[in-house]
């Protein structure tokens, strides 16, 4: 009983550990996010979107960038959050807001004033 139990523990650490993020991995869910509100948006024509998925992917293992597309999903999903499926004008305003924030600049750094 105890080895099954130990057993349970130990994948569920490794999943978890999985599905965290470090800071590099973290910006590069948020890159993606952007590549796919672009393509959400219509900006990018099948062969950009590959490009770009594999741009921000392509240093990555396969599982690493599975977590890393999951969280750029998910996060694109929050976006949607409290927009009717339907209202197309909200989905599209809210997504070209998000396409043009600071988040989706590839520029993000330190601001220093002297």
């Amino acid at each position: 009983m105890r080895s099954l139990i130990a057993a349970l523990l130990l994948v569920t650490a490794s999943q978890a550990q999985a599905l965290s993020l470090g800071a590099e991995e973290f910006a590069a869910a948020r890159q993606l996010s952007c590549v796919l509100a672009h393509d959400a948006l219509g900006f990018l024509s099948e062969d950009e979107y590959a490009d770009q998925v594999e741009e921000v992917l392509g240093a990555y293992d396969a599982e690493s960038g599975d977590v890393i597309y999951a969280k750029a999903l998910g996060y694109f999903d929050g976006l949607m959050f409290g927009i009717v499926e339907r209202d197309q004008s909200a989905i599209e305003a809210r997504l070209r807001a998000f396409s043009g924030s600071q988040a989706c600049s590839y520029h993000v750094g330190v601001h220093y004033t002297l």
